[in-house]
């Protein structure tokens, strides 16, 4: 690691020294940046769409082109036509009429990305949408389990970007290490809670300031008397996108008893219509390696033995999983009780725990684990909607959709207690990557100022007058 630490310290030190000598961005400038970031992905769709789909064995050309491209473009974009309003200072009242004062966005310097695999455009490329609103720079370690795609954003990056205003270092978990231990002005990272902990560990030695997405157990909530048909394709929607490897995707879903049968059933024809073949099917996307893979078919073996019903979405013809294919088809699972891993772990797959509970058994099975970074219900009760708002903490509320404010450029997106530290996108973004100066100037003549000169006797009594109360 010490290798690893000095090559990336040298790096981050020309870098801060650069951003230092440059001075404050201009909009110009941060619009510049943003403009050449976006035209990155757009201009090389093409090549980024089959790098990722030759790390993932298969990867849906529209999951990349919907999310990991235009998403991600778009907000770019809209950080681009926004930074000259965002960057205005904000006049603070005072009580001195002859003493200006207010309050100045300043760029932190240079900040740090460690970007997962699951959508390694988007969570690369997101936070630039806010760090280059503010004026830093910043230096990106991508995953290592997307090595073509890695290597091609590398390449890209260091054709359209000086290497003092984006970077992107490339290499394993002992980089990842060194990486998270350098002295950055704010560090990004994005994945799973055991390893931010980790990840914040490291930081804290530097007094790091960090953004932490890190997910969990997203849950869905199915109010009764909900059309249960609706909830199960919108549910399975995001359920199948990229093979449920999203961190916002359901993790489990709660419902009434009676509306479990009707649920499986909408299920099966949700996956008929949207999927009539799975294992051949360039629109479905493979599990990113053998050893998620074979963790998620532990998850549904584990269940099985401790008493759930097994009901695969497979099509028809087909087998649940193909090893070959790294494919696994989508798989209801039944009873399933807080004893099954599948109950404990963050999925990142296509299996889904179906638990038969009232709105208010959910309500406090969720309030007893990790705050969720999403919580998803579904009801056309508003006093049902209030209640759940008001009494669930959690990264994000969607109610009668799933996972839909995480493309709203104008909300925050970021978790909550075990499911992230901090928020961006948007405005949000800008204000995360900024230090927010209070600036004082004070009159010629700096009467305002003179209440601390000593000799303090005559000032003692105004400050009593001051201190006392008035009749």
């Amino acid at each position: 690691m010490t290798d690893h630490f000095n090559d990336l310290s040298n790096i981050l030190r020309a870098m801060k020294k650069a951003h230092l000598a440059a001075g404050p961005a201009s909009p110009t400038l941060r619009r510049d940046r943003l403009q050449r970031a976006a035209r990155l992905i757009t201009d090389h769709r093409a090549a980024l769409v089959s790098a990722i789909s030759a790390d993932f064995g298969n990867r849906a050309a529209y999951h990349t082109l919907a999310t990991d491209i235009a998403t991600t473009a778009a907000g770019l974009h809209h950080s681009a036509a926004h930074v000259d309003q965002w960057m205005e200072r904000e006049s603070a009242p005072v009580t001195d009429p002859a003493v200006a004062a207010w309050i100045e966005p300043q760029p932190l310097g240079v900040v740090g990305i460690v970007s997962p695999w699951n959508f390694p455009i988007n969570l690369a490329f997101a936070p630039l949408a806010g760090v280059f609103a503010a004026g830093n720079t910043a230096l990106i370690k991508p995953s290592e389990f997307t090595p073509h795609t890695s290597d091609l954003i590398a390449r890209l990056v260091g054709d359209a970007f000086d290497a003092d205003e984006l970077g992107v270092v490339i290499g394993g978990p002992d980089v990842a290490q060194a990486f998270t231990s350098l002295p950055f002005d704010h560090l990004v990272f994005t994945g799973s809670t055991s390893v931010g902990r980790h990840v914040m560990r490291a930081a804290a030695e530097n007094l790091v300031p960090v953004t932490l997405e890190l997910g969990g157990k997203c849950p869905v909530v199915v109010d009764d008397g909900f059309d249960i048909a609706t909830a199960a394709e919108r549910t399975l929607t995001v359920k199948t996108f990229n093979a449920g490897q999203i961190c916002l995707s359901p993790d489990y879903v709660m419902m009434p008893q009676d509306a479990v049968e009707g649920f499986v059933a909408s299920a099966k024809a949700f996956m008929t219509r949207a999927f009539p073949a799975i294992q051949a099917n360039d629109e479905y996307t493979s599990i990113i390696a053998q050893r998620h893979f074979d963790r998620l078919l532990d998850l549904i073996a584990d269940a099985q033995a401790k008493g759930a019903t097994i009901v695969p979405l497979n099509a028809v013809g087909e087998p649940v999983h193909d090893a070959a294919t790294r494919k696994i088809a989508p798989v209801l699972i039944l009873n399933a009780t807080e004893d099954m891993r599948v109950m404990q772990e963050e999925i990142f797959g296509p299996l889904l725990p179906v638990v038969a509970v009232d709105v208010d058994q959910a309500i406090a099975r969720i309030n007893a684990h990790d705050r969720p970074l999403a919580a998803y219900l579904f009801s056309d009760r508003e006093p049902v909607q209030e209640r759940f708002a008001a009494s669930v903490t959690s990264g994000a509320l969607v109610i009668n959709d799933i996972m839909s404010h995480a493309s709203i450029e104008s909300l925050p997106f970021g978790g909550v207690g075990a499911s992230g530290i901090g928020a961006y996108h948007g405005v949000h973004g800008f204000r995360r990557f900024s230090h927010f100066r209070p600036t004082v100037r004070q009159s010629v003549e700096g009467l305002s100022g003179l209440r601390l000169r000593a000799p303090y006797a005559d000032k003692k009594a105004a400050l009593e007058t001051i201190l006392s109360p008035k009749n």
